[in-house]
């Protein structure tokens, strides 16, 4: 569970440490994650923090290569972690990328193509990719992967916009995985856990603090949803008998935020009403381009 010492990431950790689960924490704050972890105590599970800092592609494969020192199985991948730059500047992660696109999307692929072995072998297993609401856009303006700048070295930085893309990419990423690995036992799923109380509001500009600040008081507490009612859609993915049927698929909670009325009751699964984050073609050039950018070779 990648970023399991907060928010949804940390109520879907107790969950299943609740029910009698063993959960890697993957924390870039070991000491945050050993923090959060008190919150388990009495519970019938158990759990390991180990450091995780998805804006470095090293510290990846350290975790990955450590992960695989000492487990020998893996039931199920939860790639949770996840931020926005809320500034009209660039930041970087250690590797170049985009620092949301990097973290969201980049960091998570490296790992889960580094895991697949064992996800594989541990077989049935699966794979859960966070994405979000704000992935559908409007039906005027629908968030896409730019294949010809996902690094964005020539585009313009727009608050939410690459937070947006980012969401599609975990999108189009699940549903290539669930193609490359039918007939395997491991299934991928991305989801919408619901618009959840975090600290996604923390940095920015003032201005776009203000906005946010002021949403909190006044929109969130009709919007919002429990962290450990936002964890039950990838409890679901992760747990129900009915998902391996639908891998591949974009789970979602119910939310207003939709732009499309018909959207906003979600299902488990639904199609998104963004037509980018139903592209196949787009979901193995992704794939094929992620690849190179991470240093992988394809097998």
């Amino acid at each position: 569970m990648t970023g399991a010492n907060s928010g949804v990431g940390l109520e879907t950790t107790r969950q299943l440490v609740k029910q009698g689960g063993h959960v890697v924490m993957a924390c870039r704050r070991p000491d945050a994650g050993e923090e959060a972890a008190k919150s388990f105590a009495g519970l019938d599970g158990s759990y390991e923090v180990m450091r995780l800092d998805l804006a470095d592609l090293q510290s990846v494969r350290d975790f990955a290569a450590e992960f695989l020192r000492n487990y020998d199985r893996l039931d199920g991948l939860v790639c949770n972690a996840g931020l926005a730059n809320l500034t009209n500047e660039l930041e970087r992660t250690k590797d170049g990328f985009e620092l949301t696109f990097g973290v969201s999307y980049f960091g998570h692929f490296l790992l889960t193509e580094l895991l697949l072995d064992l996800l594989k072998a541990s077989a049935p297993s699966r794979i859960v990719l966070l994405s979000s609401v704000a992935h559908a856009g409007s039906p005027r303006n629908r968030p896409r992967v730019h294949l010809d700048d996902l690094k964005y070295e020539t585009r313009e930085v727009k608050n939410l916009a690459i937070y947006n893309e980012a969401k599609v990419a975990n999108i189009l990423y699940a549903m290539e995985l669930a193609d490359r690995l039918e007939g395997t036992g491991v299934t991928a799923y991305s989801v919408h856990p619901g618009w959840a109380r975090s600290n996604f509001d923390k940095g920015g500009s003032l201005g776009v603090r203000v906005m946010l600040t002021l949403m909190k008081l006044t929109v969130y507490p009709f919007v919002t949803d429990s962290n450990e009612e936002s964890a039950q859609t990838t409890l679901h993915c992760l747990l129900s008998d009915d998902a391996p049927s639908h891998s591949g698929e974009y789970f979602s909670q119910h939310s207003v935020l939709y732009r499309d009325k018909e959207c906003r009751r979600g299902g488990w699964p639904m199609e998104s009403p963004n037509p980018n984050a139903r592209d196949m073609e787009t979901a193995r050039k992704l794939v094929e381009a992620s690849y190179g950018l991470v240093g992988l070779e394809r097998e």
